[in-house]
Formats: C-alpha cells, sequence, structure tokens
C-alpha cells in the first residue's frame, strides 16, 4: 500500500530536480566579442561530465547550423567539453546549444552565444533543446525511486534474517523476492530508458539498439549493466548458498549489499567533487546503513504481525542493536555528506539542496523518536515475571531430611499475560510509525540527490557571467481550453522559439484537468496574419510521444498573428482556441 502510495504521488508530478553540475565557465565566455575564429568551443563544469554524440549545436548569424567534430574532453580534464570549429566562419553572432550527463547521471543543458569581429544585428536562436522529456523523466525517476526502496527492502530483510534470527522466517519471503524482482526489474527498465533521458528524447526511442553501445560507454550506463549482472548472480548462486554454513551466507550477503551499493555511489554526486574516495565510501556505508535500518524495520513489522509465533525477546533486542548501529553510521555520514554538499552554514536557509536537507534532518529526528519509543516497548518486553518456588526435597528411607531448596523458575503467570499483550500491541504501532515516517526519509532523500548540491551552486555562481538557462529569444505561451464535456478541460503550453520572422521550432504539452500530463488524439496549430491576408500556415504538428512538435514552422512577415489552436480529446469531442501571437524581426 505504502509503495502503491509512493507511485501514484511520483506520477502525479514531482518537482523538476537541477542537475549536480553547472557550468563554470566558458571558451569564448558568454556575449563576448572575438576577433578571429576560435579554434575550439570549451566548456568548463563543477564536476565531471559525460558527452554526447550531439553535445554541441552551434547556430551562426544566418540562423543555420555549424558543422563540428564530435565532441571531446578537453586534455583529459573529465569536468570539460570541447569541440573544434569550422576555420572560415563568416563575422557575426554566433549561438552555442550544449547539453552533457552530470556525473550523478543527471543530463544537463543550456545556451550561450558569443561574437566573431561584431555582433550581429539580430542574434541567432537555434530550436529550444528540451533538457528533459516529460514523459521520460517521469518514467525515469519513477525507476529511480522504486529502486531505491526495493534495495532497502531487499538488503534490510536480508540482514534481518541474518543477524536478527527470527524463528519464523516465513513471513520474510515475500518482501524478498518483492525487493529482488523490483530491483531487477526496475534496473532493466532504467538501462533501456537511459538513452532517452539522457538526450531528452520520447520514450518511444527507448528501443534503439544502436544507442546502447553510447549508454552503456557512460558510467550510469554502466553501474545500471553491473547492478542487473548483480542480481542474476545472486538468484544463480542461492540454491549453492543455502546449504552453507550462516557465516559463509553472511559473508556473501554482506558482498552483494556492497556489490549494490557501489552500483550507486559510483553514479551519483559523490562519484564527482572533492574527496572522491572518501565521498564513495561514506555513500556506500550510509546506503548500507539505510537498509538495514528501514528495510529491517519492514521485516520486523510483518514479523510481527505475520509470523506464527511472536518473535521473542531476543530478536527485537539484536535488530535494536542493528538499528543503532545503523543510525550512528548514519549520523557520521550524514554530517559528512551534508557538509560536502552544503559548503557554509548559510547554504543550510538559503539554497534548495540546504532546505531540503533540512526537511530530511527534521524528518530522520521524528524517526529517532519513534525509535525510542520502540526500545522502551521492546524493554518491557523483557521483564518476565519471577515466581519463586519451593521444592520439596523426597525424604529418604534413613538420615535426616535435606535442607529445603528453593529454586527460581521464569514463568508467564496469568496476570503477566495481560501486560505483554499490551506492549507487542504497542510496539507493533511504534514499529509501523517508524516506517510511515521511514518512507518520508526516503522521498527526501530521492529528492536530495537530483538537487544542485549547494557547494556547486556556489562555484556556479563564481562564472565570469551569466550562464543561460535555456535558448534566447523563445516565446512561452499557455492556452486554456474546453470541449464542455466531462475531462475535456485543461491547458496547453507552447513554446516557440525563437518568436521571429523565418524558420521557427514549435513545442506543445497537453494538461488535463488536474494539472496532469494527457494525451490527445490529434493537435493542431495554425498561424494567420490579417493585415496582410497571409495563411493560415500549418504549423505542422506531430506526435512525440507525451508531447508535439515541429521545426519547420516559418513565419515570413513580422506582426499580430493570429495562432489557431484545435484539441481534438475524443473521435467526436475538440475545440479551437485562438490566441493573438507578435512576431518580430
Amino acid at each position: 500500500m505504502l509503495l502503491g502510495t509512493l507511485l501514484v504521488l511520483f506520477l502525479a508530478g514531482a518537482a523538476p530536480a537541477s542537475a549536480h553540475a553547472a557550468l563554470r565557465a566558458s571558451d569564448p565566455e558568454d556575449g563576448s566579442v572575438v576577433r578571429t575564429a576560435p579554434a575550439h568551443i570549451t566548456l568548463t563544469f563543477t564536476e565531471s561530465v559525460g558527452l554526447l554524440e550531439d553535445s554541441f549545436r552551434i547556430y551562426g548569424p544566418d540562423n543555420r547550423r555549424v558543422h563540428m567534430e564530435e565532441p571531446e574532453h578537453a586534455a583529459g580534464a573529465a569536468d570539460t567539453a570541447r569541440a573544434a570549429l569550422p576555420r572560415d566562419l563568416d563575422e557575426g553572432t554566433y549561438t552555442v546549444a550544449w547539453r552533457v550527463v552530470s556525473a550523478d547521471s543527471h543530463p544537463v543543458s543550456g545556451a550561450f552565444t558569443f561574437s566573431i569581429g561584431k555582433p550581429s544585428p539580430t542574434p541567432p536562436a537555434a530550436p529550444q533543446d528540451h533538457a528533459e522529456h516529460p514523459v521520460t523523466k517521469s518514467l525515469y525517476d519513477t525507476g529511480r525511486y522504486l529502486a531505491y526502496i526495493a534495495a532497502a527492502l531487499l538488503i534490510g530483510t536480508a540482514a534481518f534474517a541474518a543477524l536478527c534470527r527470527p524463528p519464523d522466517t516465513g513471513p520474510l519471503r515475500a518482501p524478498l523476492l518483492f525487493g529482488w524482482w523490483t530491483l531487477l526489474v526496475t534496473t532493466a527498465a532504467l538501462l533501456v530508458l537511459r538513452s532517452p533521458y539522457e538526450k531528452g528524447a520520447s520514450p518511444a526511442t527507448a528501443l534503439d539498439v544502436s544507442a546502447f553501445p553510447d549508454t552503456l560507454s557512460g558510467r550510469p550506463g554502466m553501474a545500471l549493466l553491473a547492478r542487473v549482472l548483480l542480481l542474476l548472480t545472486a538468484a544463480l548462486l542461492l540454491p549453492v548458498l543455502r546449504h552453507r554454513t550462516l557465516r559463509t551466507r553472511v559473508t556473501a550477503g554482506a558482498a552483494f549489499s556492497v556489490g549494490l551499493a557501489l552500483t550507486w555511489a559510483s553514479a551519483e554526486h559523490a562519484s564527482a567533487g572533492i574527496q572522491v574516495p572518501v565521498a564513495m565510501t561514506s555513500s556506500v556505508l550510509h546506503l548500507l546503513a539505510m537498509a538495514a535500518w528501514l528495510g529491517g524495520l519492514t521485516a520486523l513489522l510483518l514479523t510481527l504481525h505475520r509470523a506464527k509465533t511472536p518473535p521473542p525477546y531476543d530478536t527485537v533486542a539484536r535488530f535494536s542493536r542493528l538499528a543503532f548501529t545503523s543510525v550512528t553510521v548514519l549520523v557520521l555520514t550524514g554530517a559528512y555528506q551534508s557538509w560536502r554538499g552544503l559548503g557554509s552554514w548559510s547554504a543550510l536557509t538559503g539554497t534548495a539542496y540546504g532546505r531540503t536537507l533540512a526537511v530530511k534532518l527534521a524528518a530522520t529526528v521524528f524517526l529517532l523518536l519513534a525509535a525510542a519509543l520502540s526500545r522502551r516497548w521492546t524493554a518491557l518486553l523483557a521483564r518476565p515475571a519471577v515466581a519463586e518456588e519451593r521444592v520439596p526435597a523426597l525424604v529418604g528411607a534413613s538420615g535426616p531430611p535435606p535442607e529445603p531448596r528453593t529454586t527460581h523458575v521464569t514463568t508467564a503467570p496469568p496476570e503477566a499475560v495481560g501486560p505483554e499483550a499490551v506492549h507487542r500491541r504497542a510496539l507493533r504501532r511504534s514499529v509501523l510509525a517508524e516506517v510511515v515516517v521511514a518512507v518520508a526519509v526516503l522521498l527526501v532523500t530521492t529528492v536530495l540527490t537530483g538537487t544542485l548540491p549547494s557547494r556547486a551552486e556556489a562555484e556556479a555562481a563564481k562564472a565570469p557571467a551569466p550562464q543561460v538557462a535555456g535558448l534566447p529569444g523563445a516565446q512561452a505561451l499557455t492556452v486554456p481550453y474546453d470541449t464542455g464535456t466531462p475531462g475535456g478541460s485543461g491547458t496547453v503550453q507552447l513554446t516557440m522559439d525563437p518568436g521571429r520572422v523565418g524558420e521557427n521550432g514549435l513545442q506543445a504539452v497537453v494538461f488535463g484537468p488536474q494539472g496532469a500530463l494527457s494525451f490527445v488524439p490529434e493537435l493542431r496549430v495554425t498561424f494567420t496574419l490579417p493585415s496582410k491576408d497571409v495563411g493560415p500556415i500549418d504549423a505542422g504538428l506531430t506526435d512525440r510521444g507525451g508531447y508535439w512538435a515541429t521545426n519547420d514552422l516559418t513565419l515570413p512577415l513580422e506582426g499580430a498573428w493570429t495562432m489557431k489552436l484545435t484539441v481534438r480529446v475524443s473521435d467526436i469531442d475538440q475545440v479551437t482556441v485562438e490566441r493573438g501571437v507578435r512576431i518580430g524581426r
């Protein structure tokens, strides 16, 4: 039920997350004027980045694309991207659109301009580069969240079974299988979606076989493949390990868990920035401690509710010690990672990363309070009643009778059964509360992994020129529509760039009544210039798998154009809405 709720929340629309790599500097600089054409375009980022085949797109003063060589890292520096320029570039302003993959696996993109000789009267504008496809991003983020939860459930349940040794392990088989299968399926899905996620393309392109070599050549793709191989290897070795000693099984499980944790640490922001070896070690320990604590909590909750016989005090006490050790590791590694990500105390309240971290810390405090309550009920369960019984000695046939002996027998008299049942019910409730708060902590943690660290944000702010988040000159419009039928209302968000005379790109995303992404059978946009009796010009939008787009809309004259938007929500229901659009030079 909790997993289903999480899935609904994520698909309903999480806030977009910033990638962890930020552009620190560019050569030539944004807005600069150089005397002669540079030999290369070089970008420097706050951390190492992966390059795509289409990492650079450069448009000249005539709005035509400049053909370039394949991008590479400058002088082997992993935090740079460089592409050679042709030698015969004309005078004027050039727009550079770039797109790379951050070391933590998130794609990041942007644009800037520079001029050769002198600026052009009208700077060129390239077709807008979407940093992320909305459908692909939703699917990929959902896969990441489910993978985190599945890993915690798998590792935590296995640790609980091996270290806490409950007498009845039957209730633990379901979460183990669920965690393994969920982690395998979500990881395979992430591997398939990796290429369209990096390129900002539709999920319909996910099965393009030609893209897999590029996916597997990058660090995130290799990490996902390694995770799949680890899970398959574990499934093959499990029948063999069942007949081994407990020590052998625990050792194999520990090695498997560390390997899984490394597939995250090697593709997250721990693998970039300062003190990488220490950061990766801290990240692995942090993830394992989180899984042992939060996944173990779920295993304990299932054991308390579904075991044929209630778990003895020893089992609960062992988990209490395991949880205490896990919390200690979490506090130490979390403090280090917070310092590494924040960089300063002021960033705790002055940046998105700091505020998200503060929410996580607050949720963790509540979790610790719930854990303290569980320890209290566990301690009460450890107080068995002691009944003192006097055992009479047998009288022998001869000789004096021996001294009477007193034997202490631990029993559970009728009057103690009631309090014990109350304590067990209270323990179940407190553990359930821990699980609920733990889910919230996992939610905030996944958001935190997709938020630009404050230290990197501060480094990016030191760039000599402001960085352009998107491509210049784009017009954004939001057009409401209502067919008058149930479910037939919503909005269409359109982006047209450069929004000037000449060739334009047009992208449109349709949202339903509740603001959720909506798929419609047809979306048509036409443009008319009444003052010159021009049009209608059909934009020719095509369905790109979640959004509609074209790169071939040509508006030949400046003026006040009328945009006519037709949305068809079913075979018979459609509506046409008009909106004025100003097109200049």
